[in-house]
């Protein structure tokens, strides 16, 4: 008997054993076991799993062409798909909800896949399929390798997979994946490591789109600003800055989540009027004829699986968005203790180590010039006169799935 059909069985007890509440030979990667209390949550079936139904030939061709990985396609290609051809594996694409939009290499597993479901336009999403990397990795947001029985559907014990997730350099949103699936007999221990490095590839060639584009505004903002008065600077959709007068030089200033054109207050620069530009926004800092005025309410949506982020209001009007996962972490933290927390309180959070304070630091730093007013420190805490919010998911199970903070850990019960 093979190395791999070895490790199949020995999989597939544990998978029984923790399924049926007995004592499994062994305990299974936490990773695994995280999903798997997930997926079961969620009421999949272990044997068959879901199915959504997959998307219309028109959705899946608009998903595709307005998803910047349409960008990296023929990069992942090149990594990839000729060492999945060769060993009969596919490379697979999927968007950030799990979709798939694109699959290439081995012919025969690809007809193998389309009897499994594992077609262009299925759902591969944990709460729908189960335990896989895919899912699974879109949910820790951290290259994952699913093998055999560790698959929480039987159906798919017979496979093997790999993917690493894949993030917007911009502003670190969340994209899709890049998986390596095939017969779970020719699992090979590189496979993680490639589609990672490949993935990285891929990340690399948005990165330097992005800073293009940023060269491209910046030739346009020079002459503007010149004859802007007062302080102002021209940004791009995401807020990196591609020229600034009247004030010191910034890498990037925090927009609303869907900036429109008039007055809004931004916690960074106040009050301000947004002008737009072809491929980014003029910013005038001061709007005429209104003072700035303190924000008094946030609310914080980690109610969600994959996104999450803080709206700030007041008389000036509203602010939304976007939060990493570690700055959603941090102020879920914050929000749950309003009377403020140490940094050394906020590295036993998050790391389970008080003694990483310096990274806590440089976060909050992070997160204080993008919501001036808003947060306090001495200790670190949303400021008294805020009235804050919180939105959690319906379950606890589901709050921050991404999460391995402790504190992440001991809300969701």
């Amino acid at each position: 008997m093979s190395q791999p059909e070895i490790d199949a069985q020995l999989l597939t007890s544990v998978r029984h054993a923790a399924l049926s509440g007995a004592s499994p030979p062994e305990s299974p990667r936490p990773v695994i076991s995280d999903s798997w209390s997930r997926v079961i949550g969620h009421g999949v079936n272990p044997d068959t799993g879901s199915h959504s139904g997959l998307l219309s030939v028109d959705e899946l061709e608009h998903r595709r062409q307005s998803s910047p990985l349409v960008d990296v396609l023929p990069a992942l290609r090149d990594g990839l798909v000729s060492v999945a051809d060769v060993a009969w594996h596919i490379m697979v694409v999927s968007d950030a909800e799990g979709r798939v939009l694109w699959r290439d290499g081995s012919m025969a597993v690809r007809r193998s896949a389309d009897r499994l479901g594992f077609a262009e336009g299925a759902s591969w999403a944990e709460d729908i399929v189960g335990t896989n990397a895919i899912g699974t990795a879109l949910v820790t947001r951290r290259p994952v390798q699913v093998h055999s029985a560790e698959h929480y559907v039987r159906a798919h014990h017979r496979w093997t997979c790999a993917a690493a997730p894949l993030h917007d350099p911009r502003d670190g949103r969340l994209l899709g994946t890049v998986d390596i699936s095939g017969p779970a007999a020719t699992v090979h221990p590189v496979t993680l490591s490639l589609v990672t490095a490949v993935t990285r590839v891929a990340e690399g060639e948005l990165r330097s789109r992005h800073w293009a584009a940023i060269e491209g505004l910046r030739s346009l903002a020079a002459p503007l600003l010149a004859r802007v008065p007062g302080r102002a600077l021209v940004a791009d959709p995401n807020g990196w800055t591609a020229a600034v007068t009247g004030m010191p030089p910034l890498d990037r200033v925090a927009l609303p989540s869907a900036p429109v054109a008039g007055t809004a207050w931004l916690p960074s620069l106040g009050l301000c009027t947004l002008e737009p530009l072809p491929g980014g926004w003029l910013v005038r800092i001061g709007a005429t004829g209104q003072q700035d005025a303190p924000p008094g309410r946030v609310v914080l949506d980690v109610s969600r699986p994959h996104a999450w982020s803080v709206t700030v209001s007041g008389e000036a009007g509203s602010w939304e968005h976007e939060l990493s996962p570690r700055h959603a972490e941090l102020l879920f933290v914050l929000a749950v203790h309003r009377g403020g927390r140490s940094a050394a309180d906020l590295a036993r959070d998050l790391f389970g180590d008080a003694s990483r304070t310096v990274t806590v630091r440089a976060e909050l730093s992070r997160l204080r010039r993008n919501l001036a007013g808003i947060l306090a420190h001495r200790p670190y805490r949303f400021a008294d006169s805020v009235t804050v919010e919180l939105l959690r998911p319906d379950r606890p199970a589901d709050l921050l799935p991404h999460s391995s903070a402790p504190a992440v850990r001991r809300a969701r019960g």
